[in-house]
């Protein structure tokens, strides 16, 4: 079955309420058949249809192998696009499952309502500028005016960049992401500010000359984009979370989605445990044994997932640098499947 888009006709205010929760997400997912993630309005790379309507990206994947763990189905997916406004309050509200939409994890959003779940993309906000205005630092930008969208957390980090370093910066909010990144490039905006693996995705797919664009770091900080499910519902977080778990767990084991079927022979306890032939975990969760095993099998590891949606195998070419494993450098780390 082919993944669709939704698209939601409002899911905005305060008088919009929680629905009545009858049962858990995972008997609803599992009643419903398919699992309906929130997505971005279209970066390539992270979150975006095809020219055939289907989605990709490694946001995307994260929602794919939640997919492939409670109905073994890859395709079992709606996407339904949301503004930086609408995407927490979507799941809070119960318009969608889970939130895989280049979310930052933040303090503030933790204790709002909503559970983050494992980081899936470590990233640095940046600016981009023309480089005809020869800026290539923040510390360069006096007076520039920025895009920024609003309901992100780069409308608080213009604020915090101008104040750190004297700059008085002119922020330009838009309400939506495609608004945002057209009035940089008609010329409204002197910088465009969002993440920078967004950053690259937009220069790479938007710019007529990708060269003509620089990007460098808005601070010196890191962000967790992490996926983000409701508040209260224990059990879906820990599907989603050991969900991608598998994926960062696979490569540090190193099945891939090609010698996965290797592992179903192995005699080591940790791979016995990871693909379920030694059974126990995956019943923990409410899954079958072997969950971890049909992820891989259907995606691939997180590094075969990276390689193709953002790294070297696609347009954007970014290095792995923080999102490499730990064992190379880089943040990420698996958690015990014991």
């Amino acid at each position: 079955m082919r993944t669709k888009t939704i698209v939601l006709s409002s899911i905005l205010g305060a008088a919009i309420a929680a629905p009545a929760v009858a049962q858990s997400t995972l008997e609803t997912v599992k009643e419903r058949g398919r699992l309906i993630c929130g997505a971005s309005q279209g970066t390539p790379g992270f979150g975006a249809p095809d020219d055939n309507g289907y989605w990709n990206g490694i946001d995307v994947s994260m929602c794919r192998a939640v997919a492939v763990a409670v109905l073994d189905d890859m395709d079992a997916v709606d996407f339904v696009p949301l503004t930086g406004q609408q995407r927490i309050p979507a799941l809070q509200t119960g318009e969608i499952d889970m939130l895989p939409r280049t979310l930052t994890w933040t303090l503030q959003r933790d204790s709002n309502g909503i559970d983050f779940t494992t980081t899936n993309y470590y990233e640095y906000t940046g600016f981009m500028m023309p480089a005809s205005l020869g800026i290539e630092t923040a510390e360069d930008m006096t007076g520039a005016s920025v895009c920024v969208q609003t309901g992100s957390t780069t409308e608080l980090i213009v604020n915090d960049v101008s104040q750190k370093n004297g700059l008085d910066l002119n922020p330009v909010v838009f309400d939506n992401t495609s608004g945002t990144r057209e009035a940089f490039f008609s010329g409204r905006c002197d910088a465009l500010i969002t993440d920078a693996g967004a950053l690259a995705s937009v220069r790479a797919t938007m710019a007529d000359n990708p060269d003509d664009y620089v990007i460098f770091p808005a601070t010196p900080y890191a962000s967790a984009l992490t996926p983000a499910v409701r508040e209260g519902d224990a059990e879906w977080r820990d599907i989603v979370n050991w969900s991608i778990q598998s994926l960062i767990a696979a490569e540090d084991f190193d099945p891939t989605q090609e010698n996965i079927d290797a592992a179903l022979d192995s005699e080591d306890p940790v791979i016995m445990r990871f693909v379920g032939t030694t059974p126990g975990l995956g019943q923990s969760l409410g899954l079958s044994d072997d969950f971890s095993y049909r992820i891989v099998k259907a995606m691939g590891n997180y590094d075969e997932i990276f390689e193709r949606t953002v790294g070297m195998d696609s347009p954007l070419q970014i290095e792995r640098g923080y999102n490499a494993l730990y064992s190379g450098g880089g943040l990420m780390f698996p958690l015990a499947f014991q």
